[in-house]
């Protein structure tokens, strides 16, 4: 091996890569335009729901929980008849229909339990899921201040006190910024590698790289350095300008320890994309077995939903991929401030993971250039 041979064959890989404006521009929308999007637009965040009331008690306490939903959470409610109700919801004007029934505050200061109809359009999954828990809340919350106002109460000896830790405010976008991130990373460091490998074999380079006095592990060896350090170049400019600068979210721990580990990250996945170059003959063959192969990676990482929450069997599967132990580090280093005192199994699960799939694309890399010979 001479480093020499790698240098030059990396910044022929940096030239090619600047000669194509394509991935330049999926890795310029990626890092800005998808994580701002992924960060303000999430799913689960419940955002200007509409909600309509069916008020059929006229009462106080009927209009202090009609005033109970106001923006952002909720759209202004909508004062409808009952007649209305089931026609607003087969239109899809509405999310939520509360209906309110008659006596409702006599029934309440009697101490009976009147019922209260919440119809929920579940076709709007991530509002329809959310959202109950907040009309629930509120619509609680409203008749024990009415209660309390009404009969003073003595209030309950226990208190609950809330204090959330590393996001104060509960905002979903600093969770989002930093996932879309990690997710991109990912995402293009096994794009950027095998494209750049299918690029040689379209083009007929390879074949040019076969009679050069090189080896296969100096051509591997410049692919994944040079995509990589694209990949991270792009991944400090989006913290720094995107996430902090643009979308304001706080990074606690230190960056340089977190682009150290996304180093690590992108020697396994850069790996990860050789190996599907070497399977896929085409371009188009390279983007099915990407669908294959990234969107298990991203939903099972527990970069979407906690690793707790899924099956022993995938907890456990999912520790020899990267992402999983990627997206523990960055949100203990990013979010916790932690240091390598506590990250260190991450980096060493990272290195294994690195130096196994490296090995692995490259047998199948030089058995690939043994075919073609």
């Amino acid at each position: 091996m001479r480093l020499s041979h790698i240098l030059h064959l990396g910044i022929k890989e940096l030239r090619s890569f600047g000669r194509d404006p394509m991935l330049q521009i999926l890795i310029l929308f990626a890092f800005s335009i998808g994580v701002y999007s992924a960060a303000t637009a999430l799913p689960e965040s419940l955002h200007k729901a509409p909600i309509a009331v069916v008020d059929e008690d006229r009462s106080q306490l009927s209009s202090r929980i009609v005033g109970a939903f106001y923006p952002p959470h909720f759209l202004a409610p909508a004062l409808i008849g009952r007649a209305e109700m089931d026609a607003g919801m087969d239109a899809g004007r509405y999310t939520f229909a509360l209906d309110i029934p008659p006596d409702f505050q006599r029934d309440v200061l009697a101490g009976r339990r009147p019922a209260v109809q919440l119809n929920v359009d579940a076709t709007r999954m991530s509002q329809a899921y959310t959202g109950s828990g907040y009309i629930q809340t509120i619509v609680s919350g409203e008749i024990e201040a009415f209660l309390q106002g009404a009969r003073a109460e003595a209030r309950s000896p226990v208190a609950l006190e809330l204090r959330a830790r590393f996001n104060p405010q509960l905002e979903p976008s600093w969770f989002g910024a930093v996932m879309e991130v990690i997710n991109s990373v990912t995402m293009l460091a096994i794009v950027l590698t095998g494209a750049a490998l299918i690029r040689e074999r379209e083009h007929g380079t390879i074949e040019h790289l076969l009679v050069m006095p090189i080896t296969p592990f100096e051509i591997v060896v410049s692919k994944i350095w040079t995509m990589a350090l694209v990949v991270l170049v792009a991944t400090a400019l989006s913290l720094l300008l995107v996430v902090q600068g643009l979308l304001g979210v706080p990074i606690e721990g230190s960056l340089w320890l977190f682009l150290a580990g996304t180093a690590l990250h992108l020697f396994a996945t850069t790996s990860m994309g050789i190996f599907l170059g070497t399977v896929a003959r085409s371009m188009p063959q390279f983007g099915l077995l990407l669908m294959l192969v990234l969107l298990p990676l991203q939903m099972l990482s527990g970069s979407v939903t906690p690793r707790e929450s899924m099956p022993d069997f995938v907890q456990y599967l999912m520790l020899a991929a990267p992402n999983t132990h990627f997206v523990m580090l960055a949100q203990a280093i990013l979010y916790r401030a932690a240091g390598m005192a506590v990250v260190w199994p991450q980096f060493v699960s990272l290195a294994l993971i690195g130096v196994a799939l490296f090995a692995f694309s490259l047998a199948r890399f030089r058995k690939s250039l043994a075919t073609m010979g």
